[in-house]
Formats: structure tokens, C-alpha cells, sequence
């Protein structure tokens, strides 16, 4: 199959018939908190809330660091369903207009939040993209209300600090110990950075971007690290999906690679994206996914404070749903908790992989840039391209 990773994904996303649920022009319940931004019309885009019918607390609908482990992706499809969109059309400027307003006192809540909302018409579809979770109907908003609201402190200081660069508060957020998820709403919906500068951001581009800054900031510790001393293998499988993170014993360099496999019907594709120690220029073919792997990647080395290199192969098998590239990030992460194996040469790494991976190891060595690089090194603790 000779296709592109996005119409590939597009082609994927389509196949899917997913049932709407039936609401009426007026929602009472609460918000987990959750909001969205729209990208369509830039930079006049739709934003608004998202809020379930469900009472109590419903932070597990809109926090994907809960998800693997706990639900099936039935499970997750079916409650990400369950969130009624509102909307409304606003300037990415107009960070200080009132739905605005209400919105960033949304995304700043510690926990769920009561709210109320009344539609011009009746909600209706679904949303389903590659990029970000899936959420139920949507429609047009004509009234919204929030309470009981009580802000994150780390958050809430971010806010008021309107001298602080968005990067920096990003940072400042990560390193207190708020959730990633949490903290690229906050970013999407205009919260942080310096007053002048600050504008929405579409959720779609606000995870990317929270992922790559992090990871970035993460890579710059990194670097200062000792090496890695062998190659060390991590592998976890959950929701139709195989990470497998191969850490080398080189200085910083990545390698992404995905395979879909016998999803659509008989296709065997695999796409892949690499940086080299200097750092990636441009963004990456692959999208989204490749700064949230990265993301995971860095947040473990500066956990075991060391450097090296990585290469990751995912498969991802019939059965699998696209849900959004927290998927990719969440479930590098449980890789990396897991006890690694550990192999004194490459060769012997790569063999193991191997017969964990449902593909042959050929078919991923001719999409990857460094395994082909490896093979010409002697010297692969001094390998920088």
C-alpha cells in the first residue's frame, strides 16, 4: 500500500460508524473539566465547553494518564461519548471575551465542575480525529455557566503572572506536578504567557506544542547525562497496540516507527520519522505523536539521569481505534516503568525484538535511518549525525 501516514489515518478514522447520544437543548451535569478548541476558520475558530449529563466526579472522562489499565477502548470511546460540546465562533485574540472568560475558569479547576448549558439547537454527530480524543454531539451555544470552581494553585500563579513566557509557565506547571493533559488545556484556551502575546490555541495544536516543549526542556537535561552503559529493551501492549522502546548506549538520537497491520484489510505499512543528536528541524511526517514519544523518552532519561540514544516500534493490530496521540505518549510511558532486559550489543537486541514483533525486522530496517546507520559504526557510542 503506497499511501501518506495522514490519508492513511483519514481513510482509518472514516471506517468507524460511531452512535451519537441523544440530548436536548439543555444540559445540566458537570465538566471533568473539559473544553475545545476548533482549528476550522482560523483564526476565527469554535470554542467551548464539554460537559456529560453525569453528576460527581467525572475527571476520568477527560484525563487519558488514567485510561490504560482501567478501560478497554470500548470503554473509552463509549465515555468519550458522552461529553455534549457547546460552541461558539471568537477571535484567538479575544482571550478576554466572556465565553473565553468562563472557559479558562474552567480549564484552571483541580477537579470536576458543576455546569449548565442551553444550545440553539440540538446537538447532534460525533467527533472523531487522530489527534485528539473523540467527544460526542455538538452545537452552537447560547448560554453557559460554571460553579463551584476551584482553581489548581500552580495554574491559578501561572495565570496571574502575565511577565512569564507560555513555555515557561508550561514548564513551571510540569515540573509542580499537574498532568499533561491538564496543563495543554490550560495552554489551548490563552492562560499562560506574557498578556500582550496571549490568544487560543486549537486543542489539536496545544498538545503538540505542551509535548514538544516539555520534551525539549527534558532533551536539554539529557544531554548533560552520563551514556547508558548496554542496550536496554522496554516492551508493553495494551488497546490493540505493542510499544517496544529500544534505549542505545549513544549519545541523543531518535527514531520513531509505526506499523499498521491488517487494520483496513490486508495492509502491512509502516511510517517513520528520526532526529539526529543535532535536534529535528521542521515538523515531523508523522505528526503529533512523534513529540509525545519523545516527550515520554526524556521524562524517563532524566528520571535514571542518563543519556542515550532511542528507537521506538510500535505495531498496532486489528481492533485498533484511533483515539489521539495521548495513546502513543501513555503507553510509552507504562513501556518505561516496566523492568527492561539488557544486552551488551545490538545485534543481540534487535534479535529479541524481533520475535516480539509480528512484522520482521527487515521490513522496519528499511523504513529506519538508524538501524541502517548503526550497521556502518564501529564505534557506536560515538555515533552523532
Amino acid at each position: 500500500m503506497s499511501i501518506d501516514r495522514a490519508s492513511y489515518l483519514k481513510k482509518l478514522t472514516s471506517s468507524f460508524r460511531l452512535k451519537s447520544i441523544e440530548i436536548g437543548k439543555t444540559i445540566s451535569g458537570t465538566s471533568p473539566p473539559s473544553l475545545f478548541i476548533g482549528s476550522f476558520g482560523y483564526p476565527k475558530v469554535f470554542v467551548g465547553p464539554m460537559l456529560t449529563t453525569i453528576q460527581g466526579d467525572t475527571t476520568a472522562l477527560d484525563t487519558p494518564e488514567q485510561w490504560i489499565g482501567n478501560s478497554n477502548i470500548n470503554d473509552i470511546i463509549n465515555f468519550r461519548l458522552q461529553l455534549v460540546r457547546g460552541k461558539a465562533v471568537v477571535s484567538i485574540k479575544d482571550v478576554q471575551h466572556k465565553l473565553v472568560n468562563k472557559l479558562q475558569e474552567l480549564s484552571l479547576s483541580k477537579s470536576s465542575t458543576d455546569a449548565e448549558a442551553e444550545f440553539e439547537s440540538k446537538p447532534r454527530g460525533v467527533t472523531f480525529n487522530t489527534d485528539h480524543s473523540p467527544f460526542g454531539p455538538s452545537a452552537p451555544l447560547k448560554r453557559f455557566s460554571v460553579s463551584n470552581v476551584k482553581w489548581e494553585k500552580n495554574l491559578e500563579k501561572n495565570y496571574y503572572d502575565t511577565d512569564l513566557k507560555a513555555a515557561d509557565a508550561v514548564i513551571n506547571a510540569y515540573k509542580s506536578g499537574v498532568l499533561v493533559s491538564q496543563i495543554q488545556k490550560t495552554f489551548s484556551v490563552g492562560t499562560m504567557g506574557v498578556e500582550d502575546n496571549r490568544k487560543l490555541v486549537p486543542t489539536r495544536w496545544s498538545i503538540t506544542a505542551v509535548d514538544d516543549i516539555i520534551g525539549k526542556y527534558l532533551l536539554g537535561k539529557v544531554r548533560e547525562y552520563p551514556l547508558l552503559e548496554t542496550y536496554r529493551i522496554y516492551e508493553f501492549e495494551a488497546l490493540n497496540n505493542k510499544f517496544i522502546v529500544l534505549l542505545t548506549p549513544t549519545l541523543w538520537q531518535y527514531e520513531w516507527m509505526e506499523a499498521f497491520i491488517h487494520i483496513l484489510g490486508q495492509e502491512e505499512i509502516i511510517f517513520g520519522d528520526m532526529e539526529p543528536n543535532s535536534g529535528k528541524k521542521g515538523y515531523s511526517s508523522v505528526g503529533g505523536c512523534y513529540y509525545s514519544v519523545r516527550m515520554a523518552l526524556c521524562e524517563h532519561l532524566d528520571k535514571i539521569k542518563k543519556q542515550a540514544g532511542a528507537i521506538v516500534f510500535r505495531e498496532a493490530y486489528p481492533g485498533y481505534v484511533p483515539t489521539g496521540v495521548w495513546l502513543c505518549r501513555e503507553e510509552t510511558r507504562k513501556a518505561l516503568e516496566q523492568q527492561p532486559l539488557e544486552y551488551q550489543t545490538l545485534p543481540d537486541a534487535l534479535n529479541y525484538i524481533s520475535s516480539k514483533l509480528l512484522l520482521s525486522m527487515s521490513r522496519f530496517r528499511e523504513t529506519s535511518k538508524l538501524l541502517k546507520n548503526f550497521t556502518k559504526q564501529t564505534q557506536l557510542v560515538n555515533f552523532v549525525n
